[in-house]
């Protein structure tokens, strides 16, 4: 009995020691290329930093002087009214093309990759794309609204329609979403419909009480990552600024999203220590947004095991 428990005691540890070995990649990776610069950027954002010269500690007077910067407050009041337009037209978009593509019609799978492929291609061939689209005088979206009689604005070369026209090019990439609604759609236990069909109840009422419930879940999942990109948002709005207007984050300021302007202070202006600061702030307003998702979820999430409860 001695021996067997000294056997598989051993067996266990060559187990761990080997799970630990197939882990140790992994750690070093995540230790030099994610925490390193993680703990690097907290240190530097209470210096002052240009990169050729070295750091000198002056406490909280980047965040002081970030409070007091009023670019700052442009850049975060440019992200947070896309993410006001940008997120939840988004997910509601994504959710009811992923209801239209999961009824069984003919062709249904050749519609999904059609509606899939936009958000798998490359985001800067994309956004060139749309700004010619965009373009005021050669443009195809104007053209066709005059067409209807419509006259067409400057989009993105107008201060008032720059930020518009970002969240409509941002609507091109639905797709990935719809994948994920199609496919938590699909996952939905057939007899609960049946159930409600048996009940009386009508189609609006099995998609508002047994759909939409059973789809929070997968909702809830794709409003997290979808705040987080919200916020890290940058490729488009450099792209797209840069190629119609004399400045980056133009017109007037208008596209001067966060990161941009962390961008522009980081490798334009060099001060890294500055940019560093911003970072973190940055990392605070999405950590505090993500909490209270995450908190609120009590409230509308379900899971099937409840609905069943309740029904």
């Amino acid at each position: 009995m001695r021996i067997l428990n000294t056997e598989s005691w051993t067996l266990a540890k060559r187990e761990s020691a080997t799970g630990y070995l197939f882990v140790v990649p992994w750690l070093i990776g995540f230790i030099l290329l994610t925490l390193g610069p993680m703990l690097a950027s907290l240190y530097f954002s209470f210096t002052e930093y240009n990169v050729i010269s070295a750091p000198k500690w002056i406490g909280l007077n980047n965040y002081t002087r970030l409070f007091q910067d009023p670019l700052f407050w442009q850049s975060l009041k440019v992200t947070l009214y896309f993410a006001a337009l940008s997120l939840p037209s988004g997910l509601i978009l994504s959710f009811m093309l992923a209801v239209l593509l999961n009824q069984d019609v003919p062709g249904v799978r050749i519609w999904r990759t059609i509606y899939f492929l936009p958000s798998i291609l490359s985001s800067v061939s994309v956004t060139l794309l749309w700004v010619i689209l965009f373009n005021p005088q050669i443009g195809v979206v104007n053209q066709l609204l005059e067409r209807i009689g419509i006259k067409g604005p400057g989009w993105l070369a107008d201060p008032n329609w720059a930020l518009p026209s970002l969240v409509i090019m941002g609507l091109w990439g639905i797709g990935q979403n719809m994948i994920i609604y199609l496919a938590g759609l699909q996952s939905v236990p057939r007899d609960l419909y049946d159930a409600a069909k048996v009940d009386g109840a009508a189609s609006w009422q099995r998609f508002r009480f047994i759909t939409i419930p059973m789809m929070s879940p997968v909702i809830f999942y794709n409003l997290v990552l979808g705040l987080i990109a919200t916020f890290s948002y940058f490729a488009q709005a450099y792209i797209a600024s840069g190629a119609v207007n004399s400045e980056v984050g133009g017109p007037v300021r208008s596209t001067l999203f966060y990161n941009l302007y962390l961008y522009q202070n980081a490798f334009r202006y060099n001060e890294m220590g500055y940019a560093s600061a911003m970072a973190w702030v940055l990392f605070i307003i999405i950590l505090l947004l993500t909490a209270l998702v995450f908190r609120s979820s009590s409230l509308w999430v379900y899971y099937e095991g409840e609905l069943r409860a309740k029904s």
